[in-house]
């Protein structure tokens, strides 16, 4: 299998969970799994085949904190030949209308950069719009363990069989 790093920005905790517990699954070491707010940028990146990046929204549809900087290091970085999966909580109840919109920034930041894997359908989820949806799919792995946490294993299980079938 190919070299995998995961990189997460989390303010409550919530996201680094969901990076552990992706790491897991994917038989990822615990030394391949990055606080955005420690990662070495660009030297980090080029040690993986496959990226995948985790972050939570906060307010009405901003990246978690720690990204704001790392989204730019990401956006300039030669991404060519790497596989890129995008993982995110959000809360679908109090922000309906902007639902893991980190996804979807992270997203346009990589565009055209690199071949990003592990779009997922948009149906059972409960949300009113979503800049991480594109073509009717979200670019990624969308969850809310704040309103949804009992569909979280499944969800995250559905898209790690997923991952290791797009590899």
């Amino acid at each position: 299998m190919s070299r995998i790093g995961i990189f997460y920005g989390s303010t409550s905790g919530t996201t680094k969970e969901v990076a552990k517990r992706i790491a897991k699954k994917l038989e990822v070491d615990g030394k391949d799994v990055h606080d955005v707010a420690s990662a070495r940028a660009i030297e980090d990146l080029g040690l993986y085949d496959v990226l995948l990046f985790g972050s939570s929204t906060w307010g009405v549809g901003d990246l978690q904190d720690d990204w704001d900087e790392f989204v730019k290091v990401v956006g300039s970085a030669d991404l060519s030949g790497k596989k890129v999966a995008l993982f995110g909580c959000g809360d679908s109840s109090s922000y309906s209308d902007s639902f893991c919109d980190a996804l979807g920034i992270i997203y346009k930041a990589i565009e055209g950069k690199a071949t990003v894997i592990g779009f997922t359908a948009t149906e059972g989820y409960s949300f009113d719009s979503s800049e991480a949806v594109i073509d009717g799919q979200f670019v990624g792995l969308a969850l809310d363990e704040e309103n949804e946490s009992r569909l979280s294993e499944q969800r995250i299980d559905q898209w790690v069989t997923q991952l290791k079938a797009e590899l």
